[in-house]
């Protein structure tokens, strides 16, 4: 997991500008780095959105793969 963060990190060009564009702190991101905490769903999501679908919101946030098998 810590190494799609850092993918992530990297393609929005450090710790500072991922933690902007998530709208978290970049303490924040440190700690999805060293492993520490995962993403939320929330941020996941956003960082789907901010990288055009590069970045699945569903890999970032493992806890979302239940939803994954519901229907309407």
């Amino acid at each position: 997991m810590q190494t799609l963060y850092k993918d992530l990190v990297d393609h929005f060009g450090g710790q500072v500008p991922a933690a902007k564009t998530l709208l978290v702190s970049q303490s924040n991101i440190s700690g999805y780095l060293s492993g520490r905490w995962n993403m939320s769903a929330l941020v996941a999501m956003r960082a789907e959105k901010a990288t055009d679908g590069k970045f699945k919101a569903i890999e970032l946030c493992p806890s979302l793969k239940e939803f994954q098998t519901l229907t309407a």
